[in-house]
């Protein structure tokens, strides 16, 4: 954007230490395994969007394929060194992992779906050979320069209908790492068919840092929606695991308790499979989601959120669904398919549409 940040560092004003405490307590006495929860991909609703072009590509052998390597799309001289971050930075990834089998990496997740990592792949190329600036840093060199994990930070943009409403979405993965490829690109991108401008935030893990990005994104839209074409008005904060307490944490204590100036709150918080309990009695309009086989997050804990939010006379909904585990994203192909209609409708009618 060309545009210096001059943005004033409060103190941080929320001790975060007993919430990070009981959530890796609850990664770490789940039973799970990285094995076990990695995905199947018979889990998945295969879409065709991947191989007929639905997704805009022109469907020629320079598309991405299922069997395309992670490394080969990374390398792909058609990106900028940001590339890189649409697969997780604080993964390992072999040189031989194929699209197919980016569900080996992400840790703790299910039900990922090959083709729709194909389909966000194909956009982002087919977003940037269109001349679309689809990658926005959110720290200026000089605060990189100071800070080198900044360097793994900022905001890919799904663009949906110019000056259109604008959701931030924030993707889990145990503030370890960033799994956007299921838990935050679907998300963006579903939005921005239907007409929203989503953007897809990439942090530093460690929930502090993260909150810390997350509040600094939001600085960065509010300060730059014009240029954007976005409506920040009403915005949305979203997120699944790790990622829905950084968009709860920043919908009930705002923008300035991490470092940012004062902005306001979001219209609706969208939040997926995560144990958070406390409630302050400042929480936006909370719609949440998870299954009963959530062996993260219990669903009746979630219930429970949700109903102490209401108490407080805020909007507030969840949907449980039978059998699900932890981390199902879009919920393609599950019982869950569709819940991203549900939450839409939820933030709409707690917005000034």
């Amino acid at each position: 954007m060309g545009k210096t940040w001059h943005i004033h560092r409060n103190s941080l004003k929320v001790t975060l230490l007993s919430g990070i405490l009981s959530f890796m307590l609850l990664l770490s006495g789940c039973g799970q395994t990285e094995e076990s929860s990695r995905t199947n991909s018979s889990d998945a609703n295969p879409s065709e969007t991947a191989e007929t072009g639905e997704n805009g590509s022109s469907g020629d052998e320079e598309d991405y394929t299922l069997e395309t390597k992670v490394m080969d799309v990374i390398n792909d001289p058609v990106f900028g060194d940001y590339w890189r971050l649409i697969f997780p930075v604080d993964r390992t990834i072999n040189e031989d992992l194929e699209l197919q089998d980016v569900g080996e990496i992400l840790t703790w997740y299910n039900n990922v779906n090959p083709d729709r990592t194909v389909e966000i792949a194909n956009y982002l190329k087919d977003q940037v050979e269109s001349g679309e600036q689809i990658f926005y840093d959110i720290y200026t060199d000089e605060e990189k320069a100071e800070d080198p994990d900044k360097e793994n930070t900022g905001l890919f943009f799904f663009r949906g209908e110019p000056g259109a409403k604008t959701a931030v979405i924030n993707a889990g993965g145990g503030f370890v790492y960033v799994a956007a490829m299921h838990d935050s690109f679907p998300h963006a991108m579903e939005l921005s068919k239907k007409g929203y401008n989503a953007f897809a935030l990439i942090y530093r893990p460690g929930a502090d840092t993260a909150c810390e990005d997350l509040a600094r994104a939001i600085a960065f839209l509010h300060e730059n929606a014009d240029e954007l074409q976005i409506d920040m008005t009403d915005y949305s904060l979203w997120g699944g695991s790790a990622g829905a307490r950084m968009a709860a944490w920043l919908g009930s204590y705002g923008t300035a308790a991490f470092g940012e100036e004062e902005y306001t709150a979001p219209a609706a918080v969208i939040m997926e499979y995560t144990g958070l309990s406390d409630v302050t009695g400042n929480e936006p309009p909370t719609y949440a989601c998870v299954g009963t086989n959530d062996g993260i997050a219990s669903y009746r804990s979630m219930k429970d959120y949700i109903s102490r939010i209401q108490e407080n006379g805020t909007d507030a909904e969840i949907q449980v669904f039978d059998g699900l585990r932890h981390g199902f994203g879009l919920g393609e192909g599950t019982v869950a398919e569709g819940w991203i209609d549900e939450a839409v409708s939820f933030w709409e009618r707690n917005a000034d549409f």
